[in-house]
């Protein structure tokens, strides 16, 4: 069976995959796959939720030898953007969206993921932030969200990483999306969150649906989509 046959949605409509603790390959492997369902239209749009074993992962534009040296795995990846870190306390989402016409800007996409995010943070009555020329979201003069992307025939992946309870000295050693590894925040240095990331997960979903304009489709049982990664509850 592949990936997306048996969770088919109407146009407009969100398929949301809870993952749990992942490691960085498998979940990479799932994307890919997502990917080229979405573009033969074997599955409609999903949004990825998901939590990585610890690893470091660098794109297209990361400088030569960044990473070398530290003490967990150091994964090369397509998408644009330098290095940064995935790991325990960390909300990974990767939306696997095909972008009608009116929307295939990549500026565009960002903003829209950005503004994903700042929808996420007011939540928690926190005041996010852009800085200009750089991609990601900011809380005060700290990056708390760190979003690099990938399309393929106009199909998006990869997505942000949310820094909820992450442990920031994971940043050090290298140079977070070109940037000083004191840089780095997260959440929990500004408002008060719960121990899992459900919370955070409902509110991404949120405020994805509301930035691009979809919803969620009606409730289905919890199987395994074929995939290999079983349904956690639906939100």
């Amino acid at each position: 069976m592949q990936p997306g046959d048996d969770t088919r949605q109407p146009s407009g409509t969100l398929d949301v995959r809870r993952l749990g603790r992942t490691t960085y390959e498998a979940a990479h492997r799932l994307q890919l796959d997502l990917v080229d369902a979405r573009i033969e239209g074997r599955t409609g749009d999903v949004l990825v939720l998901t939590e990585h074993d610890p690893v470091v992962t660098v794109g297209r534009g990361t400088p030569e030898g960044e990473g070398l040296g530290l003490d967990v795995p150091v994964v090369e990846v397509e998408r644009g953007g330098e290095a940064t870190y995935h790991g325990p306390g960390q909300l990974v989402a990767y939306p696997i969206l095909a972008l009608p016409p009116g929307r295939r800007d990549l500026h565009r996409y960002l903003r829209d993921l950005e503004e994903v995010v700042l929808g996420v943070l007011a939540e928690f009555e926190v005041k996010g932030s852009r800085r200009p020329g750089l991609t990601g979201v900011w809380i005060g003069d700290r990056k708390v969200c760190s979003i690099d992307v990938a399309v393929k025939r106009w199909v998006t992946y990869h997505g942000f990483a949310l820094n909820l309870h992450t442990d920031l000295s994971s940043f050090r050693g290298f140079h977070p999306c070109g940037l000083e590894s004191d840089v780095m925040t997260r959440l929990a240095d500004h408002a008060e969150l719960p121990p899992s990331n459900v919370l955070e997960e409902v509110l991404v979903v949120k405020h994805l649906c509301r930035v691009f304009g979809l919803e969620l489709p009606p409730p289905l049982p919890p199987a395994d989509p074929g995939d290999g990664f079983p349904r956690l509850p639906i939100l």
